[in-house]
């Protein structure tokens, strides 16, 4: 009798266990099914840290546009973008890992949400992140995959022409402003930017419609006119407290990557330029010590040379990790928030419609000084430290010198500290300030990325056809938006 219960018991066991097996094959931590609440946070947040990020991976704007430079390793300030593989990286975390969640979440939405006005809200407002993150991608590379992307069936897409992606992207955001419904709830504290606002969004989206007017203004002036006149008329931001902010917190996992990258780490890979901290000591700028700390004399700022191997306890670097009162705090802050889009960024684009003639109310003067007094005041700075700065010759917009694009180019590039990736491209749109070429540099400055190695590899008939569309695959090739 026991041999015939010791020979049934592993059959028993087998018929117990035969309904659990599959269960052996699914991974709980990578569900196969994603709330789409989850993806599109997880978007925005990968989309915040690739902005903020200071990964000499991933984002060397920074250095790229001269406000920090290395100490040891100087391969990054000399503009070797490929040894690290830097643009596979932009590449595919943009597309794979944003535009491929928002994508995603767009597609989930229906079946996670009944109410109609809130799913149209959600699906709208992810689309307008999509635009940005492409926005982007073909200020970067040029003509890239976009009819045919995201679409895992097609392998091989093809690149579109970078004007027409444009000019399908300020289509879409005419279509999602008039498609937003601020009667109607979003996606509520799964949005980490505005908190499923709409209101806010609908201004997001002019002015970032407003921006992307401004950036082909050189190239197309009809359309910019309009683009931007309308978006004005629509509504765009009008204070800091419009400002697309991503707040990070104090403790990881979500984390500022400055922190992650400076502090966490320990290491000591970069301090301040001498282009920088030159400049801002020359006009007296009242948000040197918000940028940077004193450098080793302990009373005094000053810069590295760019693409040297400079010393790091000789010179400045980024500011931090202390608090102060307030401000948004200091870069290297674990919680030190990320702006996505800017009231001063805004302001300065006003400054500018003005002087090429565009209808949007305001002197260039009155737009100039409003955002050098937002850029001030949401570092720390206070409205008599804006206003003692604005009085100073080199400052004040009726005797800086130089032509507009001057005066608003070197006002902007300062404004926009620790977003180094829009100084880059407003550095190229505006060309100023003059910036030197760095020491060792191995190309002339960066007017693109080059494209993925993969795309070279794998996507060989496109990428050929599409680097001879824009003059050559390499980083001297202007694209269509950058005239002069």
């Amino acid at each position: 009798m026991k041999k015939i219960i010791f020979i049934l018991l592993p059959l028993l066991m087998m018929v117990g266990c035969k309904k659990d097996l599959t269960s052996l094959n699914v991974d709980p931590k990578n569900p196969q099914v994603v709330p789409s609440r989850s993806l599109f946070t997880n978007a925005q947040h990968t989309l915040a840290n690739t902005l903020a990020s200071s990964s000499v991976n991933l984002n060397i704007f920074r250095l790229i546009v001269q406000y920090w430079t290395e100490t040891t390793y100087v391969d990054e300030s000399q503009f070797d973008l490929n040894t690290r593989q830097i643009p596979r990286g932009v590449w595919n975390t943009l597309y794979r890992d944003v535009l491929k969640d928002f994508e995603e979440a767009k597609r989930t939405i229906p079946n996670d949400v009944a109410d109609a006005a809130v799913q149209k809200n959600q699906i709208t407002i992810t689309d307008i992140m999509e635009v940005y993150t492409w926005y982007y991608l073909v200020t970067t590379f040029g003509n890239i995959p976009y009819t045919d992307a995201l679409n895992i069936e097609n392998p091989f897409p093809k690149y579109d022409d970078q004007k027409a992606i444009v000019d399908d992207l300020l289509k879409r955001l005419d279509a999602d402003i008039t498609a937003l419904n601020i009667s109607a709830e979003s996606f509520g504290s799964a949005d980490i930017v505005y908190e499923g606002d709409v209101a806010a969004w609908k201004k997001f989206a002019n002015s970032l419609k407003l921006k992307i007017g401004m950036t082909i203004a050189d190239a197309d002036a009809a359309k910019a006119k309009t683009t931007v006149e309308s978006a004005v008329a629509s509504g765009v931001f009008t204070s800091n407290a419009d400002n697309a902010q991503f707040n990070y917190l104090s403790g990881p996992p979500n984390t500022n990557p400055i922190w992650v990258d400076l502090v966490q780490s320990g290491r000591k890979d970069f301090v301040a330029t001498n282009t920088i901290v030159n400049k801002m000591k020359l006009l007296g700028d009242p948000r040197m010590p918000y940028y940077f700390t004193f450098d080793a004399t302990g009373s005094d700022y000053s810069g590295g040379v760019p693409g040297a191997s400079n010393n790091y306890a000789t010179f400045s670097k980024p500011a931090g990790p202390l608090l102060v009162p307030g401000s948004a705090g200091m870069i290297t802050n674990p919680d030190f928030p990320h702006l996505l889009l800017s009231y001063d960024e805004v302001e300065f684009f006003l400054a500018e419609a003005v002087e090429r003639g565009f209808s949007v109310g305001g002197t260039a003067k009155e737009h100039y000084d409003k955002a050098i007094t937002a850029s001030i005041r949401w570092w720390g700075g206070s409205a008599v430290d804006a206003a003692d700065y604005l009085v100073g010759p080199s400052v004040n917009y009726l005797t800086a010198p130089g032509s507009y694009k001057q005066k608003i180019g070197e006002q902007k590039w300062i404004a926009l500290y620790n977003r180094g990736w829009d100084a880059w491209i407003e550095w190229r749109r505006l060309d100023y300030p003059v910036l030197q070429k760095p020491t060792g540099a191995l190309t002339e400055f960066p007017m693109r990325f080059t494209y993925n190695v993969d795309e070279q590899n794998l996507n060989k008939k496109n990428y050929d056809e599409a680097a001879a569309a824009i003059g050559g695959d390499v980083v001297t090739t202007k694209l269509f938006w950058d005239k002069f």
